[in-house]
């Protein structure tokens, strides 16, 4: 075991300085994004106080967040394989796009408005991905796990961070007037974001025409391996919105905490994979991607149990803390996958085609979610997500993993 783990130190060795700077400002454009996005989980048990809204309303808010995030990236996935050199524009748009989605659901007057607020950091978020990691992907075909799970630390810093920081104000201000205010920081960054970004503007090959496209994605899925993730990944992700959709109601609701302790909660589902992602990552790249991700899903199914299992404080905290490992390193895994066996003009279409494979089920995870807590108490939600979790790892076990790329 110790041959095959990765040094710290040796993650980024010999990498140009022009790929540093790209790595470096997505991965700090990432850290934006998901401070930004990930504000809704921390918000929602104060949406559901002020506007008296039901678990399943509550569930539904997460399924539209998601519900557009999926449907759009089909369409900007394709557009970042179509026009390579308008990267930065793709990735520069989403952080503007986010901090306006804030700013609606802090001046929201009512539930609609809400959901619209929901759907646009979807939109967001899809603007980001795709163009962001077919980049990465393409720049490091030797290390693309590790460049993916670099560019994942920036997700996890600010999933982290940031429900501790916004949390800690929430406690001494309005929670509609912390929201609203993300919109000036999201116009501040986008320009040095931009300059950052010159290889994504710079680099872009030739346009990969509507038949090559078509070619390339029958391709990927002529090989057992790209469905298989697939259903895994559909699986996993249902898992976890039942798990972002109710998780603070169990914190704040269930053992009362306040805001601020809730953030703190919520900091530790993501601060592991701070240390966590690159070392998987680039151990992904050594043993294989199926030798991570198996025996993670099954981790993930026995923590979710052990979160209604555990006594509150410190047992929970190590749970989640654990947790924390792999809710959101893992889903860079099940990219990554992927993109081993997709053709190069369609690296970026990869993340549309996994998430309108998975819309109709991720779609009404969270409102079933709901309905399982309005019938059955809110443990259930969790017991949900981690039945979900061990047939994604089942699924994974018979499939002979490869990469054509």
């Amino acid at each position: 075991m110790q041959q095959n783990a990765p040094r710290i130190g040796s993650l980024i060795a010999g990498i140009g300085r022009a790929d540093l700077t790209l790595l470096g400002a997505l991965t700090a454009g990432h850290l934006a994004v998901h401070w930004y996005s990930n504000l809704l989980s921390l918000a929602l048990p104060f949406i559901k106080e002020d506007l008296n809204l039901t678990d399943v309303q509550v569930g539904t808010i997460v399924t539209v967040q998601m519900g557009v995030g999926s449907a759009f990236i089909v369409i900007s996935g394709f557009l970042a394989d179509s026009f390579r050199r308008q990267g930065a524009a793709f990735v520069s748009g989403s952080v503007v796009s986010l901090g306006l989605a804030l700013f609606v659901i802090g001046v929201s007057p009512s539930y609609g408005w809400t959901l619209v607020g929901a759907g646009i950091i979807g939109l967001g978020t899809a603007l980001w991905h795709p163009a962001a990691m077919r980049s990465l992907s393409l720049q490091f075909p030797d290390r693309r796990g590790m460049a993916l799970s670099v560019h994942g630390v920036g997700a996890s810093v600010g999933d982290a961070i940031g429900p501790i920081v916004v949390g800690a104000i929430i406690v001494v201000a309005d929670w509609k007037l912390a929201l609203e205010l993300h919109l000036i920081p999201a116009l501040l960054i986008v320009f040095p974001l931009w300059r950052g970004l010159g290889l994504m503007r710079e680099v872009g090959g030739e346009r990969t025409n509507l038949g090559e496209y078509v070619a390339s994605l029958r391709a990927m899925f002529a090989n057992y391996q790209a469905p298989a993730v697939m259903v895994s990944n559909t699986l996993i992700q249902m898992a976890r919105l039942s798990v972002l959709a109710f998780f603070p109601i169990y914190i704040k609701e269930t053992l009362g905490y306040s805001a601020f302790a809730l953030g703190v909660y919520l900091a530790l589902l993501y601060a592991m994979g701070i240390v966590s992602q690159p070392v998987v990552g680039a151990l992904s790249d050594r043993i294989g991607r199926k030798m991570v991700l198996v025996p993670s899903f099954a981790t993930m199914a026995l923590l979710y149990m052990a979160i209604v299992v555990v006594p509150a404080g410190v047992p929970l905290g190590l749970v989640i803390g654990a947790l924390g490992m792999f809710f959101y390193a893992i889903l860079n895994m099940t990219q990554t996958a992927i993109m081993d066996v997709a053709p190069e003009g369609v690296q970026a279409s990869t993340m549309g085609v996994m998430s309108l494979f998975s819309l109709p089920f991720t779609l009404g995870s969270p409102v079933l979610a709901g309905y399982l807590v309005t019938e059955f108490g809110i443990k259930s939600a969790f017991l949900y997500a981690a039945v979900a979790a061990m047939l994604a790892a089942a699924t994974l076990v018979p499939v002979r993993f490869r990469r054509t790329i």
